[in-house]
Parts: C-alpha cells; sequence; structure tokens
C-alpha cells in the first residue's frame, strides 16, 4: 500500500475511535432535567434512568440519621408550591453530605440527581437553590 491510503486509513480509524468515545461517555452522562411534576407524569418509563429532578422538600416529611459514611436523609420531594400530597410527591433516599442550605424541617428547593426504581428516587447527589430575595418583594409592589 502507499503511504496516502495508510494515512487515510489511520486518520479513519482514529477518528472513529475519537467518535465513539465521545458517544460513549455523553450517553454515560446524560440524565434528563424534569420538573416534579413533568417526573411524576412520566415517573414509569424514566424507571432504572438516570434523572434530574427539580422541586421542594414537603414540609414534615425529613427523616436523618447519622451512619458512618455520612448521613442517611430520607424525604418526600413535591412541587413548587409546597401544597402537594403524597400522591402529588416522591419519595427520596439520600446517603452521604447533606447540603448546608438544606432544611431538615423541610421547604428547602432541591434538584436531585439520582435513579428511580421500586417507587422511590435514590439520590447520587441533592443540590440546594437559593430562593430568589426580590420575587416577594416585587408581588407586595
Amino acid at each position: 500500500m502507499n503511504r496516502k491510503k495508510r494515512f487515510l486509513i489511520g486518520a479513519l480509524i482514529l477518528a472513529g475511535a475519537v467518535a465513539y468515545l465521545m458517544y460513549t461517555g455523553i450517553r454515560q452522562t446524560a440524565v434528563y432535567y424534569l420538573t416534579i411534576e413533568e417526573f411524576l407524569s412520566k415517573k414509569d418509563t424514566l424507571a432504572n434512568e438516570g434523572v434530574r429532578v427539580a422541586g421542594r422538600v414537603q414540609l414534615g416529611s425529613v427523616a436523618k440519621k447519622m451512619i458512618p459514611s455520612g448521613e442517611e436523609l430520607n424525604f418526600r420531594l413535591g412541587d413548587f408550591k409546597g401544597e402537594g400530597t403524597p400522591t402529588d410527591s416522591v419519595p427520596v433516599h439520600f446517603v452521604g453530605v447533606t447540603p448546608d442550605m438544606f432544611k431538615a424541617a423541610g421547604g428547602s428547593d432541591v434538584i436531585i440527581e439520582g435513579k428511580y426504581r421500586d417507587g422511590t428516587l435514590y439520590a447520587q447527589n441533592v443540590l440546594t437553590s437559593c430562593p430568589s430575595k426580590y420575587e416577594a418583594e416585587a408581588a407586595a409592589k
């Protein structure tokens, strides 16, 4: 084979390998981002898939327990109005370090990253979002 053909074949193999690595990397880290309302309507189709769900921790639903690997945290994730019933929410189980802005009484706006199975959202990460301090004042004016 002449040099040009070998170079072309090598370049195609290299480009194919890079494209394959990009595809598998994106596929493994890609997750759906949903609000709790969207998630509740699709939860059965998202079983064992990576999801990112935004909602509000229902008041009075938080149970914390210290374990050797951090904290075990169980709560119910509901809508942002905070008026949800147990049927309008999903139980969340998390083991790890609880974020500083997470309110033990509930009412925190959170984003949960994890997998949904057996009726529970098993969180790998719990991210708290800072509520806007300006919305209430603007509404009052």
